[in-house]
């Protein structure tokens, strides 16, 4: 079915590429386009709203850079299902993110271990459990009671668990959380090894574990919360602008 871009309003004489792409976004909404819709091309969405090609050709790159729309050969223009982590990917990738950001990201991950207990207990496995066994074991033998882990330990274990959840957008976000890591370990202060837990007791790996085998998900959220204690002081402690 053909649809009508009566819809889209016609821009005034400017060639600004913002208010292009604004409008198409609107022409999506309006519609109710959906994944794989076909779009009008180039020259239809011109005369629309009274612009050139050349402006339209770049606010329909900045949408095909987003992921948003695709080009095929034969049925012209879709729309696409956007990878809403690719683009964070990339920042990460040209270490484009500041102290600020990463400080950012790690409150969110601090935010999401405490807030996938329900996603863990509803999905473990056996499997999961015997092979968390495992990383908790040799970091035990390995770390010798040590309440500051290593970088490898501590992405071990946390990896696993975001593995567990299921989820695919979450281990992908796990994978960009790799840099915060080394960021956070780098910059740990010697006093962090005499921290002194609100509960009077560190709750280790090995206690998580158990918890996970034997507990809920209630005492899961509330164990972790005391896991990552710490940090979490460390980024409350931050005064932001």
């Amino acid at each position: 079915m053909k649809r009508k871009l009566s819809k889209i309003k016609p821009l005034e004489n400017l060639s600004l590429v913002d208010k292009v792409e604004l409008r198409l976004k609107e022409y999506f909404k309006e519609n109710n386009l959906k994944i794989g819709d076909s779009l009008p091309k180039e020259l239809e969405f011109a005369e629309a709203l009274g612009v050139s090609r050349t402006v339209i050709r770049e606010a329909l790159l900045r949408l095909r850079t987003i992921g948003v729309i695709q080009s095929k050969k034969r049925s012209g223009m879709i729309l696409t299902q956007p990878d809403i982590i690719q683009n964070f990917e990339k920042a990460i990738e040209y270490n484009l993110l500041g102290e600020e950001a990463l400080v950012d990201i790690f409150e969110l991950r601090l935010i999401l271990e405490v807030g996938m207990a329900d996603l863990l207990f509803a999905r473990k496995t056996e499997k999961d459990i015997n092979d968390l066994d495992k990383i908790v074991s040799k970091i035990e033998k390995e770390e010798d009671g040590n309440v500051i882990f290593s970088l490898k330990h501590e992405i071990a274990f946390h990896s696993k668990l975001y593995q567990m959840s299921n989820n695919i957008t979450l281990q992908r976000f796990q994978d960009l959380l790799l840099p915060v890591f080394n960021y956070v370990h780098e910059d740990m202060p010697e006093s962090a090894k005499n921290f002194q837990y609100s509960k009077g007791k560190f709750v280790s790996h090995r206690d998580l574990l158990n918890i996970l085998k034997d507990g809920n998900a209630e005492d899961f959220r509330e164990a972790m919360r005391n896991h990552l204690e710490p940090h979490f002081e460390r980024v409350l402690s931050l005064v932001k602008a």
